[in-house]
């Protein structure tokens, strides 16, 4: 059965993601799940979102997954009561890619931060298909940024 043909389902929870970026509006339809200690990124894996062998690309499984982290940094220090006004800056990034995902597959991203200092965070991140089988893992560590005065 050819993945692509099979209707799109979106799990429970998720929204279309509404933030926006030039990076990832091609990548669009992107939803995200917002819980009380993260936020998940989620796609149907659809064309333009595959390398030239049809597989999901791995620059838009980092992409993902940077960005989620980044946003479950985000939610875990407004959570505790010290929001980051000016953004969080990726420091590091590392992925190790352990399978594939081919067109109409779901995948989403389940993001755990592992600390919250006074100007860094840091956290992981698996890349899981509709299957629950791992597609990558990630972690990073991002500087909060001070927001400036408008």
């Amino acid at each position: 059965m050819n993945r692509a043909a099979v209707p799109v389902v979106v799990p429970a929870g998720f929204e279309i993601h509404e933030r926006r970026s030039p990076v990832t509006d091609a990548w669009a339809p992107i939803y995200s799940k917002t819980d009380s200690e993260s936020v998940a990124l989620g796609i149907h894996v659809g064309e333009q979102h595959c390398n030239g062998r049809g597989f999901l690309h791995g620059g838009v499984i980092a992409g993902l997954a940077d960005n989620a982290m980044g946003l479950s940094v985000h939610r875990a220090a407004d959570v505790a009561g010290r929001p980051i006004d000016g953004g969080a800056l990726t420091l590091g990034l590392a992925v190790d890619y352990l399978s594939v995902a081919e067109q109409g597959t779901w995948i989403e991203t389940r993001c755990r931060v592992h600390d919250l200092g006074r100007s860094i965070g840091v956290a992981d991140c698996l890349v899981v298909d509709d299957d629950g089988r791992a597609i990558a893992r990630a972690n990073a560590s991002f500087r909060f940024r001070a927001s400036t005065p408008q």
